[in-house]
């Protein structure tokens, strides 16, 4: 078995945690987030933390469970709107908040793990997102410069992974995980199933193992849904 594969969440996490430390953690919504690492962060009892995730889960799921626990004191985020506690901390001054158009923390991403320390983009220009962010002119339209992001630790989840760490992920769960799990001094990936390397086609892979140090079964499979609606049948 490869050194990359671990027998639990807890232990995939040993060793990585301290109070303070930025994390990445996957998902749309509550599609994608690798919600056993989520447990397990929570369990681990660290505090302080930064959180760098497209929104913070939903009351009662995802980051929302770290919300609970007073266990995160800043959030990197670009959509928020389906968790009142989340906004309440905001509101209360609990919670430090930096939002950012979802593009813009996509690319945010993506320099980080590419090595390109900042970029030019004119999404955001003259409004309050913005407000003290250096400008700049091209070709007569202006731009405000973004600086990468990174993290200490990325929590991703995909649907398979092979003992070497190569990730493909299921339909939407793919989102921002491929580029957390670049952008993340240590990644860790939630996983339904691993096989053996060399199982996987290589033109399948959509994150090289390259990128990937620690990989990990998820050992709950509930597939959380973020807002159910039904009607009675006509």
């Amino acid at each position: 078995m490869s050194k990359k594969v671990y027998p639990g969440s807890t232990e995939a996490l040993d060793g990585l945690l301290h109070d303070g430390i930025t994390l990445m953690v996957g998902g749309f919504g509550l599609c994608g987030v690798p919600q056993s690492l989520v447990l397990a962060l929570r369990d681990s009892g660290v505090k302080r933390l930064t959180c760098i995730s497209n929104n913070a889960g939903v009351d009662g799921a995802g980051l929302g469970l770290l919300l609970e626990t007073r266990q995160i004191d800043k959030m990197i985020a670009s959509y928020v709107g389906e968790n009142k506690l989340f906004e309440r901390q905001f509101l209360d001054g609990i919670l430090e908040v930096e939002l950012n158009p979802q593009g813009t923390m996509a690319e945010r991403m993506r320099a980080g793990g590419a090595g390109i320390a900042a970029f030019f983009t004119p999404t955001g220009y003259g409004t309050p997102l913005t407000e003290g962010k250096e400008t700049r002119q091209f070709d007569g339209r202006w731009y405000v410069l973004e600086t990468a992001l990174h993290a200490d630790v990325s929590l991703v989840k995909a649907w398979k992974a092979d003992e070497e760490g190569n990730l493909v992920y299921w339909m939407t769960a793919r989102n921002f995980n491929p580029p957390m799990a670049e952008a993340g001094r240590v990644t860790v990936a939630e996983v339904e199933e691993i096989v053996p390397a060399g199982a996987i086609d290589p033109h399948l892979v959509h994150t090289p193992g390259i990128y990937v140090d620690r990989v990990v079964v998820g050992e709950h499979r509930e597939k959380v849904i973020e807002r159910r609606k039904t009607r009675p049948r006509a």
